[in-house]
Order: structure tokens, then sequence, then C-alpha cells
């Protein structure tokens, strides 16, 4: 058993094993803060303590499912082709939105992080939390950031929005479905899209198209973000 703990096959099994448990839990006991992903993350940690393994080595494994999250994201396309009426007949405010969106959720990162005193590593690594993984961890590296501390941080974003996200809008009084999946996806990326595809389709359709332009977004303001690190 030891011999496969350094190779790809235990950082892909644990996983894969972990996700499996954690969604049998989440569907048994329907209690909203046994997310799947967030008890799978716990249980992958706990494992990794448990056992004394340390990270690059279940990384072996973890990078491959980390790099198919991009293919996987593509497919998200499919829903908006099928909204792609409802699209073009609400394309300014859509994008409109998500751009609002994209630049006032990094603006409150920057001001809250020199407010409260936060380390500019620390700062530059929450930024793209509301993007996903593969492009926030890019962006975590121009930003001179953590790309681990990135990645839990956008985990984290994803999962508080798949488990609040809805609830927060209909505090608000948000009912449009376009508003509604444009809010999720530039706030919450793939995560969040999971759950915008269980309210409705065309609510996941504009979450999808969200995580693609958020990211685009949040990649072209690159420039500016430095300049304000800069001066933290």
């Amino acid at each position: 058993m030891y011999e496969y703990i350094n190779t790809p096959i235990f950082g892909v099994g644990i996983s894969i094993l972990a996700f499996t448990l954690s969604s049998y839990i989440a569907k048994r006991t329907k209690i909203m803060l046994l997310n799947p992903l967030l008890v799978a993350m716990l249980f992958v940690v706990g494992i990794l303590l448990i056992f004394d393994i340390d990270y690059e080595t279940y990384n072996l494994g973890g990078q491959m499912i980390t790099f198919f999250l991009g293919p996987a994201t593509v497919v998200l396309a499919v829903p908006l082709y099928k909204q792609r009426e409802l699209l073009k007949g609400n394309l300014a405010p859509i994008l409109v939105g998500i751009l609002v969106g994209s630049v006032a959720g990094i603006l409150f990162v920057v001001l809250a992080g020199r407010l409260l005193g936060l380390d500019r590593l620390l700062v530059a690594s929450l930024v793209p939390r509301s993007t996903t993984t593969p492009i926030a961890m890019e962006i975590s590296i121009l930003l001179e950031g953590n790309p681990s501390l990135t990645a839990i941080f956008v985990s984290i974003t994803g999962i508080s929005g798949y488990m609040f996200g809805e609830k927060i809008l209909t505090l608000f009084g948000v009912r449009n479905p376009i508003a509604k999946g444009i809010s999720i996806g530039t706030a919450s990326h793939a995560v969040g899209t999971a759950k915008a595809m269980e309210i409705g389709e065309v609510e996941g359709a504009m979450s999808s198209l969200a995580i693609g332009v958020a990211g685009i977004v949040t990649v072209l303001v690159v420039p500016g973000i430095l300049w304000l690190l800069n001066i933290i």
C-alpha cells in the first residue's frame, strides 16, 4: 500500500474517495453546512495530517485534478449556448453587471486589506478569489501572491457562494433569473455556478458566462491592482 503514496494514484484516489463520501453524507443528512466540497477538503487535510504526508506528495495526483478544472469550466459553455437568444437580448446589462461586480470585489479586498493592515502577500493572494482556480492561481503569481493560499481562498469563496448565495439574493429582493446568475457566477465562480444550475437553467447559463468574463476582467485590471498593492 505504501508504495502508492509517492505516486499520482494516491492524490487522485484520496480526492475521489473524499468527494464521494462527502457527497453521500450531504445527500443523507441534507445539512447545508455539510457541503461536499468543504467536507472533502477537511477529509483530505485530516488524512495528510494524521499520516504525516506532505502536500507535495499528495499534489502529485492532486495537480492532475486541478488540470481538468480548465476543460470542466469550458464545458459550462453548453448551457450558455442554449440561452444564446436571451444573452443577445440582454448583452449590455449582463456585461456591465459582471464588470461592475468583478471590479467592486477586487477593490473591496484591496481596501479592506489596507484598513485591516493585512500583509501584502495575503491581500495579493485574496484578490483573485472570485475567479476559477486555474485563472486565480496564475493571477496570484502575477501579483506576487501565494498560489496555494489563493487556491484555498477560491475554494472558500465558492463554497460560501454555493451555501449562502441564493439566500443573500433573496434577502435583498433579487428575483430576476439573469441577475441571480451573473451575481452568483461573478462572486463564486464554478462552485457557485453548480448552485445556480440547481436554481434554474437561465441562472446556470448566466453564471457560466460570468465565470469567463470575470476572469478576463480580473486579468485586464492586474496592472491597476499591482499599483494599488504597491501603495498599501
